[in-house]
């Protein structure tokens, strides 16, 4: 807690402002700033990151710091004397019914939550809770569950700040066997959609599945086969009081309706493919060693139509200057409605080429709530995780997004490094990802079948054969050249046939399907596959070189096992 400490000695905070109104706090200085931010740096969970503004860091979570110093600097200090006071356990504690603790929810005046058996007033706290205003899902019970959520509070410094928040404790006769009873516990996930019993599911809470095989072997992945990637809860968002903040450098904002940009913006359709930076890390984790995360195999990745606005116009509508960019803005920050925040660099946010759309179809039909109803960012090219679902606020700014996500997660390190070793601020976020190819089905076929007989024609083959087919994919809009496939684990290749598409959009943002068709008799016991892109990258044969704890941006062979059957 040192850095805290020096952020209470510094001049730029009046030391009479401690857990009281942001108003004598003065402007802050940089050095505070970074104080501030390397507070949080250390924190490693995949729990909600603190939200900074890009310019400064707010008067409200300056309060929130300064109450935290408060109790982390009283071990060595003297307390200030509006700080609250240490509390003596010989003092019978005030007790509080449920009831009562219900009437300080959302909509009062003093919010109230419960952690464990203890009641804590944290009305002052919520202006600086990094967080965000999702801590307003939990006041009036208990915040329990949205804590094995967001396991980064589980720190003893998170606990102490809490703890001056402290003014009682629930009412034993409200208590069953001791705890505050499970129907009083809110459930976050309780109005998440009802999915499709054939996605591959990783997790139920919060959901996050991939597509299975019938949705790879298409060129547009049907909506309900979209594989799902979610950090948290579905947010409850409707259309028509849904609104989007754009808040230019200077901290200017305006205002967009799901209306407003329907009729004043020009409608774009584009066909792209979004992957998780996790996608295949099961791969990794077999063929090197154990990675951190969820397991994917190679169907965390889908492809769709999407229709929306171009950003780079909302953004000039907006007062923006997309085409002489000031010297100020680096970045474009979006945060969504469950809290989820990210970015990219300016340069694609406004490329007249890029095509980052603000998107409120998919696949002709409206955004689906696991993909962001009822607006989303699509950045194509890039990793997914840039592409914000509920998009509710575009910033501005000289910085990344400080999300936990942007600043500590969806990253890579070398394979010498592991997670206790990693140094965050040296990696940059992942943004456009490398080049990819899998194999998604691979099924012997029969000139006795009359469906697979004329496949066999269209290759020139009577015979029994084996035809294998696949996704493949680069990052940043470059165009998939060749995809080369081996049936006995890369001693000797062939071309396979890269199959026609109708994609939309100024690159190629949609994955290649590929299909190879060869005899039976010539098949290996091992398929492999790796895709050239039109810089000619391409993958690496092994996973260990490319190794990192984090499991992210698999990209090596794809190898299938083959064990011929009787005909």
């Amino acid at each position: 807690m040192q850095s805290i400490c020096k952020v209470l000695r510094s001049p730029a905070i009046d030391p009479k402002c401690f857990l009281k109104k942001p108003a004598c706090i003065t402007q802050p200085r940089p050095r505070i700033q970074q104080s501030v931010r390397s507070f949080y740096s250390r924190r490693q969970d995949l729990g909600q990151p603190p939200q900074w503004s890009s310019k400064s860091v707010t008067a409200s979570a300056l309060v929130f710091i300064a109450s935290a110093a408060v109790v982390s600097c009283s071990i060595a200090q003297s307390v200030h004397a509006e700080s609250p006071p240490v509390r003596d356990s010989k003092i019978q504690p005030s007790l509080f019914r449920l009831e009562e603790v219900r009437k300080h929810g959302r909509d009062a005046e003093e919010k109230w939550i419960i952690k464990g058996n203890k009641v804590y007033n944290i009305t002052d706290w919520i202006p600086g809770h990094p967080g965000g205003e999702v801590i307003l899902r939990a006041v009036g019970g208990p915040v329990d569950q949205y804590w094995n959520i967001f396991t980064i509070h589980k720190k003893q410094e998170v606990y102490d700040i809490l703890d001056t928040f402290y003014i009682g404790d629930v009412d034993p006769q409200d208590l069953v066997d001791g705890r505050v009873p499970v129907e009083q516990l809110a459930d976050p996930f309780k109005n998440d959609p009802k999915r499709d019993e054939r996605l591959i599911v990783h997790s139920a809470r919060p959901f996050n599945a991939e597509t299975p095989g019938e949705g790879l072997n298409s060129f547009i992945t049907p909506d309900d086969l979209f594989y799902v990637r979610q950090h948290m809860w579905v947010p409850e968002v409707y259309k028509d009081s849904h609104r989007l903040v754009v808040e230019l450098a200077d901290g200017e904002e305006k205002e967009y309706s799901l209306r407003d940009l329907k009729e004043r913006f020009k409608e774009y359709n584009i066909t792209a493919t979004l992957q998780c930076s996790g996608n295949r890390r099961k791969h990794m984790t077999d063929e090197s060693r154990s990675t951190n995360g969820l397991q994917w195999e190679g169907g965390a990745i889908s492809n769709a139509e999407w229709t929306g606005v171009r950003l780079r116009d909302v953004l000039k509508d907006a007062g923006f200057r997309t085409d002489d960019l000031p010297s100020e803005v680096k970045h474009v920050q979006f945060e969504g409605a469950e809290a989820y925040g990210a970015s990219i660099p300016i340069e694609k946010a406004v490329d007249q080429l890029g095509d980052v759309l603000l998107a409120y179809k998919m696949n002709g039909k409206p955004l689906a709530p696991d993909h962001g109803y009822p607006l989303r960012l699509l950045a194509p090219g890039n990793v997914a995780a840039r592409s914000v679902k509920w998009i509710t606020r575009v910033r501005l700014s000289d910085e990344e997004s400080p999300s936990q996500w942007q600043r500590r997660d969806y990253k890579c390190f070398g394979p010498n490094i592991g997670s206790a070793q990693a140094d965050w601020d040296s990696a940059p976020a992942i943004q456009e990802t490398p080049v990819q190819s899998a194999i998604t089905s691979l099924r012997d076929v029969t000139p006795h079948s009359v469906e697979d007989s004329k496949l066999l024609q269209v290759y020139g083959l009577e015979e029994d054969s084996i035809a294998v087919e696949g996704y493949s994919y680069a990052g940043g809009g470059r165009r998939i050249i060749r995809v080369d496939v081996s049936s006995d684990d890369g001693r000797t290749w062939h071309q396979a046939e890269l199959l026609p598409d109708e994609s939309k959009g100024a690159k190629a943002w949609a994955w290649k399907r590929w299909r190879w068709v060869l005899p039976r008799q010539q098949a290996g016991r091992c398929f492999v596959v790796k895709a050239v892109d039109e810089a000619y990258n391409t993958q690496a044969g092994e996973y260990e070189p490319n190794y990192n704890f984090r499991g992210n941006l698999t990209s090596s062979w794809h190898r299938v096992g083959y064990r011929a059957k009787p005909l």
